[in-house]
C-alpha cells in the first residue's frame, strides 16, 4: 500500500469519506518524520515514526492533554494516535502564526501559571520519554529521592550500557547522586512541567498566541524546568521576566541550575555521543569541589 493510501485510510477515520487535498514534509526534530495535511475540511500536522512502538505517540498525547486540562497554556488539539500498515502516527491541530510584541512575555507568564498548578507528589505515573529513550517513571514524595534514582540514575545506566559513563565520570556523578541534598530542595512545590521545554519546544499560532509541543510530562521543582530553558537558549529576556514576575525563583536556584542541567546533558550525551561529554565532566567537578 502506497503512503497516499495510508493516509487516506486515517482521513477516513477521522473525517468519514473525505480525502487530503495535499500532505507536505515539514521539519519535525530529530527522531520522526513529520508532514502537513490538508483535507477539505482541516490542516493537520501529522508525525509518524516506523521504528517505535505506538506508547511513544500515545504518550505524548497523554502529555498533551494533560497540559491542557490545567487550562493555564495552549498546546495543540489532539485528533489521534493511528497504526496504519505498520506506521505509528500521531494527528495533531496545525499551528502557525506569527509573534508580536506580547507573546515571549506570554509564554513566561502562562509556563508560570502551568507551574503554579497543584500536585501531589514528585514523578509521573507511567513511562515516558525523553527523546527516543524511555523514561521511567513512578510518583514519590520526595524531590531529591525522584531525581536521583529516576532522572540521574536512569541516565547513569544508559551510559554505563553504551560505554559513555565510566572511569572518573562514572565516579563524580555517583558521588554527585550521593550528596544531592547537599543542594536540592527539601520540600518545593510540586509543579506540574513540560518536561523537555527547550527552544523549539514552542511554538506560536494565532495572533501570536504560544503553544507548548512535544512535552515528557512530569511533576517536579519548577526551577528544573528553567535551568533547562537557559542551556541551549531560545528564551528571551522577556519571557524570563514575566515568568520571574508571576513565579518567581528561589535565592539558591544558581546553587543547583547546573545539576539540573545535567541530566538534559546526560540525555544529549546518550543520545548524541562524546561531543557533550566535556560539559558534563566540567559540572560533575564543580560539584566535587
Amino acid at each position: 500500500m502506497s503512503f497516499k493510501e495510508t493516509l487516506n485510510k486515517v482521513v477516513h477515520q477521522m473525517e468519514g469519506n473525505d480525502n487530503f487535498t495535499d500532505v507536505q514534509p515539514v521539519s519535525g526534530g530529530d527522531i520522526n518524520e513529520a508532514y502537513y495535511i490538508r483535507t477539505n475540511n482541516n490542516e493537520y500536522f501529522m508525525k509518524l515514526n516506523k521504528q517505535v512502538d505506538p506508547s511513544f505517540f500515545t504518550i505524548e498525547a497523554k502529555g498533551l492533554s494533560m497540559l491542557k486540562d490545567t487550562k493555564t497554556i495552549d498546546v495543540p488539539a489532539v485528533y489521534g494516535v493511528y497504526e496504519e500498515d505498520g506506521i505509528p502516527m500521531l494527528w495533531l491541530e496545525w499551528i502557525e502564526g506569527n509573534k508580536h510584541n506580547d507573546t515571549d512575555s506570554l509564554l513566561g507568564e502562562r509556563l508560570a501559571t502551568l507551574h503554579l498548578s497543584e500536585a501531589s507528589g514528585f514523578g509521573w505515573e507511567e513511562t515516558t520519554y525523553i527523546g527516543k529513550h524511555k523514561q521511567a517513571n513512578t510518583i514519590l514524595p520526595s524531590w531529591t529521592d525522584y531525581y536521583r534514582d529516576y532522572r540521574l540514575k536512569g541516565q547513569l545506566e544508559i551510559g554505563r550500557n553504551k560505554g559513555l559513563i565510566s572511569g572518573k565520570r562514572e565516579k563524580n556523578l555517583m558521588k554527585l547522586m550521593e550528596r544531592l541534598d547537599k543542594w536540592l530542595p527539601k520540600n518545593p512545590k510540586p509543579s506540574i512541567l513540560h518536561g523537555d521545554l527547550w527552544g523549539g519546544n514552542w511554538m506560536v499560532g494565532n495572533n501570536g498566541n504560544p503553544y507548548l509541543i512535544d512535552p515528557s510530562i512530569l511533576y517536579g521543582d519548577h526551577e528544573f524546568e528553567i535551568a533547562f530553558t537557559e542551556l541551549f537558549g531560545g528564551f528571551s529576556k522577556k519571557f524570563y521576566q514575566a515568568y520571574h514576575a508571576t513565579f518567581p525563583l528561589s535565592d539558591s536556584y544558581d546553587d543547583r541550575k547546573d545539576i539540573y542541567q545535567l541530566y538534559y546533558l546526560l540525555v544529549h550525551l546518550n543520545l548524541f555521543g562524546e561531543i557533550y561529554g566535556g560539559t558534563v565532566d566540567r559540572i560533575l567537578k564543580k560539584y566535587m569541589d
